[in-house]
């Protein structure tokens, strides 16, 4: 052969499927719009440790952007026009945004929908004790963890409070390098001998989560809990709340530790948070950097997905519908139920979501053939769900094909993977309840390294290939 490889070496390459180190792929202005790129994810992510911080964060960015609240429109009585930007905030813990396309509702819209909630500590209700002389918190993890890594590791305080007269208060504690942190404390392993012995899953419980909070006691012998005192007249003078005001409070504990990269190289990106944080900022600026949309392009940025997508801010919730209806009614002049129906059955959606990168450390629990790799590109998920595919929505292999093409056609570096062996877990995402309602969807994100850990590693050449695969998906699919 002219090319010095046999025909059967030849034909092997021309028939055969092989997945490809993104960075062997890509031109030197991607390499530099790569690095680019994720150290504005690397700032936002900083900036956005809870989903109501990365609601705020969206909708600064979305109104620099000439975004306008739908509801807006609808109290001026107008309707909407290609072009025109809208949103609209639920509650504060998600959002959604759309950009008007040039064809009508019954072409159906195309979908991003990612989760912009993550793994970590809630306090209880009644959450501040004290005990020999120590001030805790009682929490209630959230979401799937190991319970063992949120132990001796810098902890920060995030959250809201709603004080007994209405009013409400934001607090950050732990992130300024000033500031102080909290932690959970350990047995040292000169005792853990009975410790040790345990499964990993019981050797810190749920109730064994406290947060040390404080040590120092109010001058006051005739007071029972000096140390708990100490505390509470602090929060009473630094934010005017006394104990009762926990119980309309929401406050969360996450890592007290910024984005940095990772590798000699600088090639990967490790924080807390990027599930689904990743793959949410990727479709965010996906819509944020649309230049061309013949469709409606709508990215949906969703609550509680790591308990179940439950509740009145999760993708369970009706909030997504309600939306498409008002855009479906704002753009035609004589809407029915019937348009949203075909709306929705004419739209496509990827549900932005995260995959577990495969690991040479643990490498049993993977299917070699049938797992992402981090450096390989965008990741497509046919099914998630777990062993006999429970609780997978299993997108069609015609949607599939359409998807494929389409990044063949533009060159898009991407793989398909499963989430571990067929018997060894599973997980889910939102595209079981967008597939409820009738639209095809599949999942694609960014594989992880160490997901649900409270540093997990992803790297930037398949950050940056999910922002255009989502681009792309928007203006073309």
């Amino acid at each position: 052969m002219s090319d010095g490889k046999s025909h059967g070496q030849n034909l092997f390459k021309k028939l055969s499927y092989t997945n490809y180190n993104a960075w062997d792929k890509i031109s030197e202005e991607d390499k530099k719009n790569t690095f680019s790129f994720c150290e504005d994810y690397k700032d936002f992510l900083n900036k956005s440790k809870t989903e109501r911080e990365f609601v705020n964060e969206t909708k600064k960015l979305i109104l620099q952007n000439g975004f306008v609240s739908i509801d807006e429109i609808i109290n001026s009585n107008e309707k909407l026009k290609e072009g025109m930007k809208v949103y609209r905030i639920n509650r504060n813990k998600s959002i959604v945004l759309a950009v008007i396309g040039k064809e009508s509702p019954d072409s159906g819209f195309n979908f991003l929908g990612a989760h912009i909630d993550s793994p970590r500590l809630d306090l209880k209700p009644n959450p501040l004790y004290e005990s020999d002389d120590l001030a805790f918190l009682k929490t209630h993890y959230y979401g799937g963890i190991k319970k063992y890594q949120w132990v001796t590791i810098p902890l920060a305080l995030h959250g809201l409070i709603v004080k007994k007269d209405g009013t409400s208060i934001e607090i950050e504690i732990g992130e300024d390098e000033n500031d102080t942190v909290f932690t959970i404390t350990d047995l040292l392993p000169h005792l853990a001998k009975n410790q040790m012995e345990k499964k990993m899953s019981e050797g810190i419980t749920g109730e064994g989560l406290n947060i040390l909070f404080g040590s120092m006691p109010y001058n006051d012998d005739k007071v029972s809990e000096k140390v708990k005192l100490n505390i509470l007249n602090l929060l009473y003078e630094k934010y005017g709340i006394v104990e009762e005001d926990f119980q309309s409070a929401e406050i969360e504990l996450v890592p007290a530790v910024k984005a940095k990269d990772v590798g000699f190289d600088r090639s990967m990106v490790g924080s807390y948070g990027q599930d689904d944080r990743v793959c949410a900022y990727t479709s965010l600026r996906a819509i944020l950097d649309l230049k061309d949309n013949n469709k409606t392009s709508i990215c949906a940025l969703m609550d509680k997905e790591e308990i179940g997508s439950m509740g009145n801010t999760g993708a369970q919730s009706a909030f997504l519908e309600h939306f498409i209806a008002d855009i479906c009614n704002l753009s035609t002049d004589n809407y029915t139920e019937f348009t949203l129906r075909r709306c929705i059955s004419n739209s496509k959606m990827l549900s932005a979501d995260v995959n577990a990168a495969f690991d040479p450390n643990y490498p049993d629990v993977y299917d070699k053939r049938n797992s992402s790799y981090a450096g390989r590109g965008v990741v497509l998920q046919k099914y998630t769900g777990s062993r006999g595919k429970a609780g997978a929505s299993d997108a069609s292999a015609e949607f599939i094909g359409e998807v494929r093409k389409l990044f063949n056609d533009e060159e898009i570096i991407w793989q398909t993977a499963e989430l571990g062996k067929v018997d060894q877990g599973g997980g889910g995402t939102i595209a079981q309840y967008i597939a409820n309602m009738n639209m095809d969807v599949i999942d694609s994100g960014v594989a992880v390294l160490s997901m649900h850990a409270p540093f997990e590693v992803t790297s930037k050449v398949d950050i940056y290939m999910t922002y255009k695969a989502y681009k792309l998906f928007l203006e073309k699919i």
